[in-house]
């Protein structure tokens, strides 16, 4: 049967298409490289049309898919199981710029354009598309949306979510919806946009989104302050907010052992404020660069005549400001060179994170001394990546396998009694599948179940992901 529906494949494909043979671990093993599966093939189809025509013929030869775009995700969503029996779906031969409408200020592309390549053509067209984030030079937008992404324009512009009008999607029975609506306001059902976004290609297959425009600010500052505590940087982000309102689009923190990982493994990254107990690195957009550099200079005089930072440096030219924001966007390949880690990708109410981290902190020091916490995000929309390294000197795969489990409950029960998530932005995939059921509550499980069960009846999407 396995070699009928290859042979299949490779007539609506191409065999070129139809991967079988040689080194497959850039789809089947995962960015953080914890997970590495075997797929019967990769198939690589170049239009909505073949993606449609490959889940029908998986459905006749009762084999199931796992959709991919840029194999960026960090909870083990995109790679295969260890069968063998799955068909690996890479959306990487999708990847156009279909439309650009300035005068709706909308862009209509397909779901495997890399994240860089949607925000160059906005660029180009003299507008901004504002999702932002690391791994963005690599991932693709049909991902950012199956996993609702966030990055660090959250605070002004919203997650993938707010910046999707319409989506194009293969369903599970291999029928294409065409979604593709430039509309803001649409009241004719059910949101069936809404469903697929964050579904994480176990409901069906985004193969097109119509994204939403902004005007390109013309005034940008960037700036990096220090503080000694999370209370002192929450009280920073009121006072911004307060003087700086929707100008204010970027509010990172960044901890001293997080920055520390980045000039151990990245010496050639500038480092303004090497011994700061906490960073913060805060961007506003105005009207013009003057409006800009007058608004932001008065909130942080304002904050450091009230004592909320110790220090702070403006960036003074657009390569400082790309500068600064290299250095917080390193953390995470900072963290890859330390070896594995216990990721926690978590939200919580802002006002409830200084005492969190605090107690926390202290918890997970009493229960394995010299435990190195990587603590950094995206303070502005209360998401933290609260990570735990090993001690230093101890292996990480032995680390992980003692103390996985047990920190995962430590941090996570913390944070359902403050009332956060344990995903804020990276998704369930497989890594948190079996903890979902202790934290969500038993009514949202049974009607995400029942919402499966109607869009894949037969389980043929991405099955034992999410759910």
């Amino acid at each position: 049967m396995s070699q009928a529906l290859l042979s299949e494949l490779r007539e609506l494909l191409g065999p070129a298409q139809v991967l079988t043979e040689g080194d497959l671990s850039a789809w089947e093993r995962d960015w953080r490289k914890r997970y590495h599966g075997r797929a019967l093939a990769v198939v690589r189809p170049g239009t909505p049309e073949e993606v449609a025509a490959v889940v029908q013929a998986c459905g006749l030869h009762d084999v199931s898919l796992v959709p991919q775009g840029g194999n960026t995700g960090l909870v083990g969503g995109g790679v295969p199981d260890d069968s063998g029996r799955q068909i690996l779906l890479s959306l990487c031969r999708l990847n156009q710029v279909r439309a650009i409408d300035r005068a709706n200020l909308t862009m209509t592309v397909d779901a495997g354009c890399i994240l860089q390549q949607v925000q160059q053509a906005a660029d180009e067209a003299g507008l901004l598309f504002p999702l932002s984030l690391a791994a963005e030079g690599s991932c693709t937008i049909g991902g950012n949306l199956a996993t609702n992404a966030g990055g660090t324009q959250v605070l002004r512009y919203g997650n993938a979510r707010e910046l999707c009008l319409g989506l194009e999607v293969v369903t599970a029975a291999g029928e294409i919806w065409n979604g593709l609506s430039g509309l803001r306001k649409d009241n004719t059902g059910y949101d069936l946009r809404d469903l697929f976004i964050g579904s994480e290609g176990t409901l069906g297959i985004i193969t097109g989104a119509t994204l939403k425009l902004y005007p390109r600010p013309v005034g940008r500052r960037t700036a990096l302050a220090t503080c000694r505590d999370l209370a002192q940087a929450v009280a920073l982000l009121e006072l911004t907010r307060h003087h700086l309102d929707a100008g204010l689009t970027g509010f990172e923190v960044m901890s001293a052992f997080a920055l520390q990982l980045v000039a151990k493994h990245f010496p050639q990254i500038p480092q303004p404020f090497p011994q700061a107990p906490w960073s913060v690195l805060l961007e506003l957009v105005a009207p013009d660069d003057a409006q800009a550099q007058a608004a932001l200079e008065a909130v942080l005089g304002a904050a450091l005549e009230q004592h909320i930072i110790d220090d702070a440096v403006v960036a003074e030219s657009l390569a400082q400001s790309h500068a600064l924001w290299h250095l917080r966007e390193s953390i995470p390949l900072a963290q890859s060179e330390e070896g594995l880690n216990i990721k926690h990708d978590i939200s919580l109410p802002v006002s409830a994170i200084p005492a969190f981290v605090s107690r926390t902190d202290a918890a997970l020091q009493e229960a394995v001394p010299g435990v190195r916490i990587v603590n950094f995000g995206h303070l502005g929309d209360g998401n933290l990546h609260y990570n735990v390294q090993a001690p230093e000197g101890e292996a990480a795969p032995a680390f992980l396998a003692q103390h996985e489990d047990r920190f995962n409950a430590l941090v996570y029960d913390a944070v359902q009694r403050l009332g956060g998530s344990i995903s804020a932005e990276h998704g369930i995939g497989a890594l948190k599948r079996e903890q979902l059921p202790q934290y969500k509550s038993p009514v949202a499980l049974r009607l995400m179940k029942a919402v499966k069960k109607a869009l894949d009846p037969l389980d043929r999407l991405n099955p034992n992901r999410v759910i």
